[in-house]
Formats: structure tokens, sequence, C-alpha cells
């Protein structure tokens, strides 16, 4: 998959085919190539992924930053990367549509665009404007030269106390607006994710694995009509949870057990030589 449109090809047909299949999220070059290697068939960034590796909470990169990271990682592979891009870093639709045109630029196949405003006080966009941010990233994603997939999400489920009736209603608008995949992070219950899939078909809808206390599996997403599956930051999260475990074992204990569960240094530079 030398060519971005070769990769963008591959990544339209892994939504068309039966079946579900993962999307994990790596955070930089390195777990990419790792990921590459294990065998998936298309990855994703992480904002949360990216913000903890600078050192900050998410929500705290810039444009520029998540270009540079996305940039990093579809070096790093030959497989479809599609980029996590927040709210597109401004309210308004045309930030949508210029950060759709510098993702594609960076290389990625497909991209995100979300309703969530990244304040607390005001987390998500009005409807009206949720569905226009919507429709111009669409716009600009069918202009490049290649089928870019976008992905439209509804943030309430994890940002607010909207019901699960305004989530459809947004991701229905979203889908009409011309969205090639819809997503709400943090639905919770085989119930939820089958009346979300069931609104928007036949577009195929992402859900997240990662957060607690969730007990899914590929096969039963699947059976509920789930085509994608990404994980968030969670690869992320467990990678710093081993390096806070082996840090307080160190600290605490004066031992350094922590190295039998390590990756070889022979086997992590192995996995480091060329894209995955």
């Amino acid at each position: 998959m030398s060519t971005q449109a070769t990769r963008a090809a591959a990544f339209r047909a892994l939504h068309e085919r039966p079946g579900a299949f993962v999307i994990p999220n790596p955070w930089d070059a390195g777990s990419a190539k790792v990921l590459g290697g294990l065998g998936f068939e298309a990855l994703a960034t992480t904002s949360a992924g990216v913000a903890y590796a600078l050192g900050r909470p998410d929500g705290e990169v810039t444009r520029d930053e998540t270009l540079a990271n996305v940039r990093a990682i579809v070096d790093a592979t030959l497989l479809p990367v599609s980029a996590d891009l927040g709210n597109c870093f401004g309210d308004d639709p045309e930030s949508c549509a210029e950060t759709i045109r510098f993702a594609a630029a960076a290389g990625v196949v497909g991209g995100s665009v979300e309703d969530y405003t990244g304040r607390d006080a005001d987390p998500i966009y009005p409807f009206e404007l949720s569905v226009e941010r919507v429709a111009v990233a669409v716009r600009a994603a069918r202009a490049l030269p290649f089928p870019f997939v976008l992905t439209a999400r509804a943030e309430a489920p994890i940002r607010s106390a909207a019901d699960l009736a305004d989530v459809v209603r947004r991701l229905e608008a979203f889908a009409a607006a011309g969205a090639d995949v819809l997503f709400a992070p943090g639905l919770r219950t085989s119930e939820q994710i089958a009346t979300v899939v069931r609104a928007v078909a036949p577009k195929p809808v992402n859900v997240i694995m990662g957060f607690g206390g969730t007990t899914f599996t590929l096969d039963g997403l699947a059976a509920l009509g789930v085509k994608r599956v990404s994980v968030g930051s969670s690869l992320a999260r467990a990678a710093w949870g081993a390096l806070v475990r082996a840090a307080e074992e160190i600290r605490g204990r004066g031992t350094f057990g922590y190295t039998s569960d390590a990756v070889s240094y022979a086997d992590m530079n192995a996995k480091m030589r060329g894209p995955a």
C-alpha cells in the first residue's frame, strides 16, 4: 500500500465487507509499527494518546502538533490511517473543512469531526451548527482526489447528560449530511448499540471499547451490526499502566521483577525495522 489512493481504497473496502473489524489506536510511530506488525488492517490515531505522550491532558494539543503526530504514524506504517481530529480545532464550519484538508495532506485516508466543543461549561454544539459542521467536512472530503472516509461523532454519551434519543437524532442527521461512518463514544449496552445501528443503517457504525465494565467481544459486536471497533486511548493507558507499576515496584520494593513481562530488547529492535 505505497500510495494514499491505494490505502484509501483498502480502508473503504474494510467498511464494505461482511463482519466487523478492529481499528486499534497507536499514539506514536513506534506503537504504529508494533500494531501493524501484529496483523491489524488499519489504524486510527488517538487525541488522548498523543496528549499523554506530550505530557498534557487530552484536549491540550494544537492542530500542528496533532498533524505532526499523524504524519509520524502514517510514515511508520503501510496501513490505512484515520485521524482523531477532535472538533477540528475550531467552532466554525470552515475550520472543519480546513482541518480535513490538512489531515489528508498529512497522509491519512480518513478522519473524524465531532460535536464536542472542548468547553466543559458548554460541551455540545447546537444541533444545527453540528450538522452544518459535518456537511462542510463532507464537502471537503469529497473534493479530495481519493475516497476519504469521514466519521461523524456525537459525543453526548461521554460529555453531557443528553439522552439516547438526542444522540440518535444527531447521528441520523450526520448520516443524511453525508458522513461515511457514525460514532457515539460511550454506548455501554447492547440495546443502545443496536438502536444506533438501526437508526443509521446501512451506514457503518464505529463503537469504542476500552472503557471499564464493558464485556463485549468482537463477535458479539458484529452480531449487533457494528462494523468498526476502536479502542481509543486504552492501549496508551495500558502502556502507561505498565510503566507506573514498574516504577512503583522499583521505588516501593527495590526489585525489578517487571522485566519478566517486558518485550525483549532484540524483539523491540526487530519490530522497529521498517514500516509495518
